[in-house]
């Protein structure tokens, strides 16, 4: 063990192990990966060893697609057998919903460029697996690169191929503290000496915990029991002529795969329970929980039912093992807001299967500033100091781990951890009829229905379309009121603000009082924001942006930090509402003496207003296309900033509405949103955004790159705007567009326009296929539809209503 590291990994198991590979790979020199025991002691020992294709983000899906062609790639380099058994796996459907919800997911697949999957009928999971009672089948999803691995193989091929390339690996050395020295280093103190590192990776899985702590970090991430059992010799599976299958009865709660000539039968109970909050002892290793058959008795009947050969068969061995999970059950990854030159790679629950995938990511985070892939949705920056509290982990959790194999609608809500943070005016816009979503703790309201309404899930139009469509024509015709609560906003002042904002962001600075849009892009001229900039004119700025960024944002504010600026959050003392719609200047002139009038006050203007009693921060700008005004008051206004714009809109018709009715407004204005048009995966002018960029005003972050792409030719796909023949569901998001039976892109995000009265949707296709009038097809919930290209905006197309 030397003295000194350029990065010191902690934690043997196949996520420590895949950093450590991945890191050594793409060219750094002085790794090692540090381990309390042996390589694998943890949960990496026990695993059931499966991996699957399936993944409701399509970008981690993609990330798994990486991990599984990496498999032999390492097996190859490190000379380890790793018992790779690529059998292909199927998805089982016993409910109508779920049969449409597997279509649609094999079109999602297509979109990513999984080919190797298709739909299956019962027949052929029959041929495919022919242990298995077919009883109420209706089909199912096969994927032909699914299979298991040896748990031990795999994590020692990754270790061996890191040592091949000059990392070390070192065992039986357990991390008892972590010093953050000045200069940004980490003193690492082990049971065999101290160390100095640039970096610390904790990848430390059922530990992951402690070793936050000793960073003086509260990771949301929990140990979880999971039971699987293994069976001996089974005469039908001995049998057999080849091998079964992978296997996931998603009603049933089970996956099941071959072991030997026996089965290997893996429960996702419903009755979860949590497993040592706080972390594992640390003479934990090589141990098991005592199963507990009478908490899974339910599952196990369902899965004994499915397979009928289990009925006789001897049980070999029980395994009840822990596994640590995140509050969606996602993986953490990334580096810590606040903390220097400190990683994490935890929460990696399905670890065999995304293990390749994180250690890419976080190597290349690591080394080049930023991954290749959007990673989002295994960022730690997902989450904030809200998500470390243990009641809200426990409830988080356990309700992902209940609802792994539960399927999910686009306009589900679930309860875990919530109601957590709320605006002032919460409580009286319940009792309004508010029905409240969740954005980062925060409760938005989507829309304002009866007090005896239901909604059902559904993956088709649901029960409150009607509802939405009245939201979406009152504004339209009078004047809505939006709580816009959880918009981010942060502040900037200093000295060097103004110049350091010119750097910032990709758009020419507003000029005081002047609001302008500035997307923010990285240095590899990818989006990293498309954000709202306030030039208040007093020498203070207000960035607005994406409540669920905050932590995200923050983090790269202060990774650019210049001197003699400071950037402050202040989205939890500053909230407001928003005014839309043709009589929402009328409403506004009522409430406030300063004058409104479009000559004093154009679009795009901001400044200070008197609105009632209240001293309000007000922008003249609207997110659904007309004319809007965004009034931004202290957190303790709220409720009275409500109470009086209610008040003076009386006889104006004024409607409260939410943020469905905001989606259908936008589409029919072509307005992209974050996370779906907008994300770091895309470039500016693929969405767009370039438009707003300011290439002569000198140098900002991502001016490179951009300029790179349009001096090459140009970006390679287009944002359009679709049209589609639905019936009674709409896009959401990922589904593939064909052009004559050719893949040439896929749907950002969609719904329908009660305004136009047509299903509307985004999309990001080949240059040849944007042109207006392009006929297309796609497939919604599974079912082929045609599409066609349409100009963007098809509501008010020239912009006239909001510069009224």
């Amino acid at each position: 063990m030397k003295s000194h590291y350029r990065a010191v990994v902690i934690g043997g198991g196949v996520v420590g192990a895949s950093v450590l590979y991945h890191l050594a790979k793409f060219g750094w020199r002085d790794l090692v990966l540090i381990e309390r025991e042996v390589l694998t002691a943890g949960s990496s020992w026990h695993a059931a060893g499966g991996f699957h294709a399936l993944n409701a983000d399509p970008n981690i899906a993609a990330l798994q697609a990486y991990t599984i062609d990496l498999l032999s790639e390492i097996e190859k380099e490190s000379g380890q057998n790793i018992g790779m058994h690529m059998t292909g796996g199927i998805a089982i459907a016993a409910a109508p919903e779920r049969w449409e919800w597997l279509k649609a997911s094999y079109r999602v697949f297509q979109t990513i460029g999984i080919e190797d999957a298709h739909l299956v009928g019962v027949d052929e999971i029959r041929k495919l697996c022919p242990i298995i009672n077919t009883d109420g089948l209706i089909g199912g999803l096969f994927a032909e690169r699914e299979g298991y691995i040896d748990p031990a193989g795999t994590v020692h091929a990754y270790a061996r191929a890191a040592k091949k390339r000059g990392a070390e690996v070192i065992e039986h050395n357990r991390v008892i503290e972590l010093k953050h020295r000045p200069d940004g280093q980490w003193d690492v103190v082990t049971e065999k000496g101290t160390i100095t590192a640039e970096h610390v990776v904790n990848a430390a899985g059922l530990w992951a915990k402690q070793v936050g702590r000793m960073a003086g970090i509260e990771l949301p991430v929990s140990p979880m029991e999971h039971h699987y059992l293994v069976t001996e010799t089974i005469p039908e599976v001995k049998a057999l002529d080849k091998e079964l299958p992978l296997v996931a009865d998603l009603e049933g709660f089970t996956y099941m795969r071959q072991e030997q000539k026996g089965m290997l039968l893996g429960i996702y109970e419903i009755n979860h329970k949590h497993w040592n909050m706080d972390g594992a002892p640390w003479d934990y290793g090589f141990d098991l929980i005592q199963e507990d058959k009478d908490r899974i008795a339910d599952e196990l009947a369902l899965g004994f039912s499915r397979y009928p050969c289990l009925e006789t068969a001897g049980i070999k061995r029980w395994v009840n093992g822990a596994f640590t999970f995140s509050p969606d059950g996602n993986p953490l990854v990334g580096p810590v807001r606040g903390v220097r030159n400190y990683w994490v790679a935890c929460g990696v629950m399905a670890g065999f299967l995304q293990g390749g995938g994180v250690g890419k990511s976080l190597a290349e985070w690591m080394i080049h500033g930023e991954p290749e892939a959007d990673v989002f949705g295994m960022d730690i920056a997902r989450y904030g100091d809200f998500a470390s509290n243990r009641e809200y982990t426990r409830q988080t959790t356990g309700q992902f781990y209940s609802r792994r194999f539960v399927m999910s609608y686009p306009n589900e809500q679930l309860p875990a951890g919530r109601p957590l943070k709320t605006a002032g005016a919460h409580d009286a816009m319940t009792e309004a009829g508010a029905r409240w979503g969740n954005s980062w703790g925060m409760e938005v309201p989507l829309y304002f229905a009866p007090k005896d309404f239901d909604e059902p899930p559904t993956l088709r139009r649901s029960s409150a379309f009607a509802i939405v469509g009245e939201e979406c024509r009152k504004v339209r015709e009078g004047v809505g009121l939006l709580d816009i609560s959880a918009f981010s906003r942060y502040e900037v002042s200093g000295a060097g603000a103004e110049s350091w904002l010119d750097r910032l962001v990709a758009c020419a600075l507003p000029k005081p009082g002047r609001a302008r849009l500035a997307p923010m892009l990285g240095e590899n001229g990818k989006l990293k924001g498309d954000l709202t900039l306030f030039n208040w004119g007093d020498g203070t700025w207000w960035i607005m942006g994406s409540y669920y960024l905050r932590q995200w944002h923050m983090r790269w504010f202060e990774q650019h930090l210049a001197e003699n600026v400071a950037v402050r959050d202040i989205s939890d003392d500053v909230v407001g509402f928003s005014l839309a719609g043709p009589r929402s200047r009328e409403l506004l002139s009522r409430v406030t003496h300063q004058d409104v009038s479009h000559e004093a006050f154009g679009f795009l203007a901001c400044r200070s207003l008197d609105v009632g009693l209240i001293r309000a921060r007000v922008g003249r700008l609207s997110v659904v296309g007309e004319l809007g005004y965004e009034i931004s008051c202290r957190a303790n206004e709220h409720r009275a900033l409500r109470r009086t714009l209610l008040d003076a809109g009386k006889d104006l018709g004024i409607v409260e509405y939410g943020f469905n009715a905001v989606n259908a407004l936008r589409l029919e204005k072509s307005f992209g949103i974050w996370s779906r048009e907008f994300t770091q995966g895309y470039t500016a002018a693929e969405t767009g955004m370039d438009r707003w960029i300011a290439f002569d005003k000198g140098d900002f972050i991502g001016r490179a790159a951009a300029l790179e792409e349009k001096a090459s030719g140009g970006p390679r796909r287009c944002l359009v705007t679709l049209a589609i023949d639905a019936e009674d569901a709409d896009a959401t998001g990922f589904e593939p567009i064909w052009l004559k039976g050719r893949r040439v892109g896929f749907i950002t995000s969609g719904g329908y326009g009660h305004t136009v009265g047509k299903s509307l949707a985004m999309a990001l296709v080949e240059p040849e296929a944007a042109e207006a009038g392009t006929e297309l097809s796609t497939h919604i919930v599974g079912v082929e539809r045609q599409a066609r290209v349409i100009e963007a905006s098809p509501y008010d197309p020239k912009g006239t209503k909001m510069r009224a």
